[in-house]
């Protein structure tokens, strides 16, 4: 369904991990309403926590905006058509208290 159609607009991942990112969207558009957001992104949540670890995070919709720190080779900013899809896994935090 995505081949071609998603726009890219900022990514780190490697290419394969992109790949299996805008997979996994397409699936969760078969199973879910286009509009059920909320759904989609716990699908993605659920899919890259088993693939990658826990602390990924999703968001998908048509008009947000964030601010997050994300690890390195874990970041993809996507549209298709009037979806945002934004995923991430979150930075651990080493900060120490003085």
């Amino acid at each position: 369904m995505l081949e071609g159609k998603a726009l890219v607009e900022d990514t780190d991942m490697p290419f394969k991990m992109q790949i299996q990112a805008m997979a996994s969207i397409s699936e969760a558009l078969d199973l879910y309403d286009v509009f059920d957001c909320k759904s989609i992104a716990a699908r993605m949540k659920k899919e890259f926590d088993k693939r990658y670890g826990s602390g990924c995070q999703c968001v998908v919709g048509s008009s947000f905006g964030c601010f997050f720190t994300h690890s390195k080779g874990t970041f993809i900013y996507f549209t298709l058509e009037t979806l945002n899809f934004l995923i991430f896994k979150g930075a651990s935090s080493s900060s120490s208290s003085p």
